[in-house]
């Protein structure tokens, strides 16, 4: 942190506050938690993250990515204070993984993989915000429990909530929803950039819920549809807010597997945040992720030890950060110490809040993560690209969504990308397959002339395609296998060449050439077989 840069920072960190507010209240909505543990998060990753990252503009905080996960787990586990430990367990690998230089992990998941993932928790998180925006859900208390809107695997459930409309509440959404939509344009946003459409969405909705009030009208929003955070009297009393984790969970199985997919995705959205945000960083600085690892590490275990939700590097803040004109990371520090004296000073006023106003920031938050041109760009990528993505995106929705299996609902994230991972190591050694060599065939009155330039690397998976295409050369023609290019050919391949070149081609009256191949493959570089017709 550089204080010379106060200037800068102090403008960019009231930005940051303003869109993190809503966020923390929003993604703990999402998440089933308490409302408190989102603020705990933000601070922690303000503040601790903050101090401890090797970036100077990345911003962390609960996200959206891992919202779906929390709630999944905490409905499997069943108790919050057990999925704190699953907390604490994520932190304490994610500081294993720097220590073991493993900041580059990311790179070993392919795209189409992660933007599946992604997009499923998109559609996960607007799924569940559909009870909210209508304002009615089965505890009536406004907080789900299950990924499914009603904890019922029938889907028709889904449409309890047109029976049972709010009108205020949904009066309220759609606002929210529109006045989000507006500021996005142009003609706004470039002229008010620094106060970000959320902020005024949740403004918004809160005074045109108290004129509902004033007005005795029957739209006014009762305390149920609410934010819902305690208000401390005193310093004591505050800290008799923070939730401690039950210690027994960590020798329980479901809160060390929780943890470990925290670690897993929380790491994986940190890593990727942190790369888009270099990439538009004004400075091009290049962040050492291995110490982001360590820092998000740090600020896990201590979030899971206090009762925060899960942290992750937030592209959203991170960029308003940018935008803002912020130069050290003294803008994200002050950041999370606004938000501490948010929630000590005012939390009266955060209690205006409607949970329609923070089921519409979250519905956009979702589209943004699942919208249409997401799938028709994979689309357009190729099936290589697109199998794995929606191998992905079904398996999640299937288990996480639908309840296919009940015995690993909650678990499709996990389930998904494993089998997202299958899909695209398939589509690489069938790619593989297809790609072991080069067919080219030219037409002669004295026979076919067939070249066969082998790729830089033959296994002994390019077996089966090899010996197709040598079955199925026709007769009286020459073939030409060149592997002037080629490092390596599988022993298994090599015989089955030298096969075909003793037995089957002089059968067809077939000649053979081979050029390019090294003495260690102990076949000629030019060897004529002839048929004695």
């Amino acid at each position: 942190m550089n204080l010379k840069f106060l200037k800068h920072d102090i403008p960019a960190s009231i930005v940051v506050f303003l869109v993190a507010l809503p966020l923390c209240l929003g993604i703990a909505l999402a998440s089933g938690a308490p409302f408190f543990s989102g603020i705990i998060s933000g601070i922690i990753g303000g503040v601790v993250i903050g101090m401890l990252s090797g970036s100077k503009l990345s911003v962390s905080g609960p996200a959206a990515g891992l919202a779906a996960l929390v709630l999944a787990a905490i409905t499997n586990i069943g108790d919050f204070r057990l999925f704190l430990c699953a907390v604490v367990i994520a932190g304490i690998l994610q500081v294993l993984m720097s220590l073991a230089r493993l900041g580059g992990v990311a790179n070993y998941f392919p795209s189409s993989v992660i933007k599946g993932m992604l997009t499923s928790i998109g559609i996960l998180i607007i799924a569940k915000q559909i009870p909210h925006a209508f304002g009615y859900d089965r505890d009536e208390k406004g907080n789900l429990t299950e990924l499914f809107p009603y904890g019922n695997e029938d889907m028709h459930e889904l449409l309890q909530p047109l029976q049972h409309v709010n009108v205020g509440v949904f009066l309220i959404c759609v606002i929210s929803i529109i006045i989000m939509v507006v500021w996005e344009k142009p003609f706004i946003k470039n002229k008010v950039k620094f106060i970000p459409g959320a902020l005024v969405a949740v403004i918004v909705s809160v005074l045109l819920n108290e004129l509902f009030r004033s007005t005795n009208s029957a739209l006014f929003i009762e305390q149920e549809h609410l934010v819902q955070i305690k208000a401390a009297g005193s310093p004591a009393e505050f800290l008799s807010f923070f939730t401690f984790p039950d210690f027994s969970g960590f020798l329980n199985s479901k809160v060390i597997m929780t943890g470990v997919m925290i670690a897993i995705i929380a790491s994986l959205e940190t890593l990727l945040s942190i790369e888009a945000v270099d990439n538009i960083d004004p400075e091009r600085n290049v962040t050492n992720t291995n110490r982001e690892l360590f820092a998000q590490g740090i600020g896990n275990s201590i979030a899971g030890l206090i009762g925060g939700l899960p942290v992750t590097s937030v592209i959203v803040r991170s960029s308003a950060n940018i935008n803002s004109g912020a130069k050290s990371k003294l803008s994200t520090v002050l950041h999370g110490l606004l938000l501490l004296i948010c929630v000590i000073s005012i939390p009266a006023l955060l209690n205006l809040i409607p949970l329609a106003s923070l089921a519409a920031i979250l519905f956009l938050t979702g589209y943004k993560l699942c919208k249409i041109s997401v799938f028709k760009k994979m689309f357009k990528n190729g099936k290589y690209q697109y199998i794995p993505f929606f191998v992905t995106v079904a398996v999640i929705l299937a288990i996480d969504l639908f309840g296919i299996y009940k015995p690993v609902k909650g678990e499709g994230l996990l389930i998904g990308v494993i089998a997202g991972l299958i899909a695209a190591i398939g589509a690489i050694l069938h790619g593989n397959l297809k790609n072991s060599y080069y067919f080219h065939e030219d037409k002669h009155q004295t026979g076919d002339v067939i070249n066969m330039s082998l790729s830089e690397e033959v296994s002994f998976l390019n077996k089966g395609s090899i010996r197709e295409t040598l079955d199925h050369i026709p007769e009286n023609s020459t073939v030409i296998i060149d592997a002037s290019k080629t490092q390596y050919i599988d022993f298994d391949v090599l015989e089955l060449i030298k096969e075909f070149r003793d037995i089957k081609a002089p059968l067809k009256n077939i000649t053979c050439k081979f050029t390019g191949f090294k003495e260690v493959y102990k076949i000629e570089n030019s060897f004529h077989v002839q048929s004695s017709h």
